[in-house]
């Protein structure tokens, strides 16, 4: 299909959501930062990570307004059985988290932070717009409750460019952190956490339903959407293109 087309990104954006939190003012540590990216396996470590993030800074995870799932992990699911889904579980929790943090460090309302027209959302859109460089074309919801803006294929690709090329300290910072803690962004075993581990410098981010993103420093980018959402050839794709890149 043309990559002119407009998609959902999904998670893949979670990087210019968090662009856009830093710009209102967000300040946090570098691991708090990459969970704030990721979509976590939902382990011990990340929920533990997010539930500090909004406890430290005397906020309550009831807060949260993410959906509730069971750990996206394979591994993390199995071990944790017939619990009942949770918020922090969801793979989305440290993003949300994140949001709650920018909205207390602004005085902005916290219980509405998901709605279109709050400051935070407006942000957001407005960072994704001007890093892929056109306008955002449809607005949707995503699957944790956030706001979800559709883009190109191109204008995503551009984007994660801008972002990993940027001289700007805010958006060194988030490169930093994800490629700094890689099991963070997504978890033991996955995709995303094995290549930024196998590939210095690499940034890598998925999006649900197939689409993935991957950086290098120099700005050369891999953006994918697979039609059928499905994850079978996203690896072998990428795996292709590093080859012709000369990439180990």
């Amino acid at each position: 299909g043309s990559p002119e087309l407009p998609i959902y990104p999904r998670s893949a954006i979670k990087s210019l959501q968090a662009a856009a939190m830093l710009k209102a003012g967000l300040i946090v540590k570098d691991d708090e930062l990459a969970i704030i990216c990721a979509s976590h396996s939902g382990s011990q470590n990340h929920i533990d990570l997010v539930t500090k993030m909004l406890t430290s800074r005397g906020m309550s995870t009831t807060q949260l307004k993410n959906a509730i799932d069971k750990p996206l992990g394979e591994k993390e699911k199995i071990s944790w059985g017939e619990k009942p889904a949770s918020q922090l579980a969801q793979n989305c929790s440290g993003k949300h988290a994140g949001m709650l943090i920018t909205c207390q460090q602004n005085g902005w309302d916290m219980k509405s932070y998901l709605d279109l027209d709050h400051p935070l959302q407006l942000a957001i859109k407005n960072e994704i717009e001007e890093l892929a460089g056109e306008k955002v074309s449809a607005v949707s919801v995503d699957g944790c409750g956030a706001p979800l803006f559709a883009i190109s294929l191109v204008g995503l690709a551009r984007a994660i460019s801008n972002l990993v090329q940027s001289i700007d300290e805010l958006y060194q910072q988030i490169v930093l952190a994800c490629t700094k803690y890689p099991e963070l962004v997504a978890g033991d075993g996955r995709l995303t956490t094995r290549m930024m581990q196998a590939v210095p410098g690499l940034f890598m981010k998925e999006g649900a339903e197939g689409v993935q993103v991957c950086a290098l420093r120099d700005g050369r980018v891999i953006a994918i959407k697979i039609v059928d959402g499905s994850w079978r050839p996203v690896a072998p794709i990428i795996m292709e293109i590093f080859k012709r890149w000369g990439v180990e």
